[in-house]
């Protein structure tokens, strides 16, 4: 069946095509966890099949959060100057997320960066035994100070050339940042400790101190670190490349186009080109248009790009150095009625509301790079995708999977709120387990089409099933989130963030020539698992790279009696032997 003919139904699932001689891997299935025993645990497979043979597995912890190496301790967020600051009654963050596997020379780093504000990266040293086992030597804090500090970073990619490629999500809105009179007016309590990085009392700030220490336009972009043999590191945030509540972007074998996921609401998908290979400070940014062909099963569309034109690196770092605001790229005015614009202006439905915006004479390119989701929905693409999330690439089909952990809001059809001021191009059921959507490319890595492979199935369990108060099947997919790709296998896999949808995330795989979807991990109570990424040979050894977010912090709160098992976990499934 091909992934053009297929029709799927709300549990079936769609391959794109088997890869050419694909070896095989099968997994022990992981039953969904029932009693609180189970509930509160990592379980993964026991073990695989992999080409005919049985590879024993289980799941490696390299740090929990907290854990002291050396004089440091993993995962404890610092401001500018390298003070500790508390995250709340913990020494340091429960939300470690993309944790990256890189050898250097003769060695073996690895960063991990966390989920909040202020936020922080780790880079680790470790080393490898003769059986492939991975163990911590030394970790330390990467110092993001010269470009502002971190914000919020949530996925990531190893890019071909070897280096972290993270992550930035939800910058501020500098519209409103940048007329609110009073600290309570503007921003939630998470978004203003982001104070505390600056060395300001959140509670104490005013407006105007907030403003001078923390510019919106300084966060929202792709995060790139480089480790040399030594153990150094080097930032850099790509401006170049449009700023978004960037999830992940995944970069092409070809080293230059990148693929740019957008989290949120009324959000829109992204293609960067690079002027050069291996380099993200120059290039051209487009965005998607969804032109709906179905709306069956989480949908169908042809893909246009709406081309945003071309900019470099220097000139937005410069323009962001001398204080550039939203007031200088814009015009705006009312909608009118009917949700029409002023003629002049376009109509925008991004950044949670309907706004009539007119680039300012001369600021095209910066409000392109800037106010990346804002220009591109005035200029006619779809900013109306929701929570959109984790991608993979299997390069045997050249097929880009994307993860959408909703079909909801301006995803459905004629939503008052995230479609006025847009062209609801997108119109589907809502479907709140989410799915996961493939998009075949051409041989310059370009889409053109987009169509939903597997979706999660919406149930009501009854009050006396192990399963109540779970709203999605718990034999197929709730909320998927980070995707990564077993390549020479032909399998997807898939990690859940989900609250009510399961009460324990579980990470999938899914064979794309069979169909055959197997649970082979589930966390505990309240953890999202997040940072599934497929190292095929690390020295002889293959590993699948998960991550356990903040346990007991996301839901069941209640159930957690020791602290310390809030502690996040940093670890892979595996090891296995080496694919191609």
């Amino acid at each position: 069946m091909t992934f053009r003919s297929c029709l799927i139904a709300a549990t079936a699932l769609c391959g794109l095509g088997a890869a050419a001689q694909a070896a095989d891997i099968s997994f022990k299935p992981v039953a969904a966890p029932t009693d609180d025993a189970a509930k509160r645990q990592v379980v993964v497979s026991e073990s695989a099949t992999v080409a005919g043979s049985d590879v024993k597995l289980a799941y490696t912890t390299l740090f929990r959060s907290g854990d002291k190496l050396g004089d440091a301790v993993f995962g404890q967020i610092h401001d500018k100057d390298g003070k500790a600051l508390p995250q709340g009654d913990a020494e340091a963050s429960n939300s470690p997320d993309f944790t990256s596997l890189i050898p250097v020379g003769s060695k073996i780093f690895s960063l991990t960066h966390f989920e909040t504000l202020p936020a922080a990266m780790y880079l680790s040293e470790l080393k490898q035994d003769a059986d492939g086992k991975l163990s911590p030597v030394s970790t330390k804090p990467v110092d993001f100070s010269a470009v502002g500090g971190l914000w919020n970073p949530c996925a990531g990619d190893v890019t071909p050339w070897g280096t972290h490629l993270g992550s930035e999500e939800y910058p501020q809105d500098a519209r409103k940042m940048e007329t609110a009179k009073e600290v309570k007016d503007f921003a939630d309590d998470e978004v203003l400790d982001m104070a505390r990085w600056a060395g300001l009392d959140p509670e104490k700030m005013t407006m105007d101190e907030y403003r001078a220490a923390i510019d919106p336009y300084k966060y929202g972009y792709p995060v790139e670190v480089a480790v040399s043999e030594a153990g150094d590191a080097t930032v850099a945030k790509h401006y170049a490349m449009g700023r978004v509540s960037v999830e992940l972007a995944h970069i092409m074998p070809d080293k230059k186009t990148a693929y740019i996921s957008d989290d949120g609401t009324n959000v829109g998908l992204f293609r960067f080109v690079a002027d050069k290979e291996g380099d993200l400070t120059a290039g051209n940014l487009f965005a998607a248009k969804w032109v709906q062909t179905s709306a069956d099963n989480g949908g169908a569309a042809t893909i246009e790009w709406i081309d945003l034109g071309h900019a470099d690196q220097a000139t937005v770092a410069d323009a962001i150095k001398k204080g550039v605001k939203f007031s200088d790229l814009f015009e705006t005015a009312d909608l009118g009625e009917g949700g029409a614009c002023p003629e002049g202006f376009g109509s925008s439905n991004a950044e949670g509301r309907a706004e009539c915006l007119k680039v300012k004479p001369g600021m095209d390119m910066l409000a392109s790079r800037l106010e990346t989701r804002r220009y591109a929905s005035m200029k006619g693409a779809t900013t109306e995708f929701r929570k959109m999330e984790g991608s993979a690439f299997d390069p045997a089909t050249k097929t880009f999977y994307l993860a959408m952990s909703e079909i909801s809001k301006g995803m459905t059809d004629a939503d008052e709120k995230a479609d006025k001021g847009g062209r609801n191009d997108i119109r589907l059921a809502k479907n709140p387990c989410g799915g996961v959507y493939g998009l075949p490319l051409d041989d310059s890595f370009v889409a053109s089409s987009m169509k939903a492979v597997i979706v999660g199935k919406p149930t009501d369990y009854a009050a006396d099933s192990p399963y109540a108060g779970q709203t999605c099947d718990i034999d197929g997919i709730a909320n998927p989130d980070n995707l990564t790709f077993l390549t020479g296998y032909n399998t997807l896999v898939i990690g859940e963030d989900t609250g009510e949808g399961h009460q324990n995330d579980a990470i999938w795989t899914l064979n794309m020539g069979s169909n055959a979807l197997t649970r082979i991990a589930t966390t505990p109570y309240g953890a999202e698992a997040t940072s599934v990424d497929w190292y095929p040979n690390l020295n002889g050894h293959a590993y699948l790279v998960a991550v356990v977010q903040h346990p007991y912090g996301e839901s069941d709160k209640d159930k957690l009696t020791d602290k310390a098992d809030a502690r996040g976990y940093v670890g892979y499934i595996g090891p296995f032997p080496a694919s191609k």
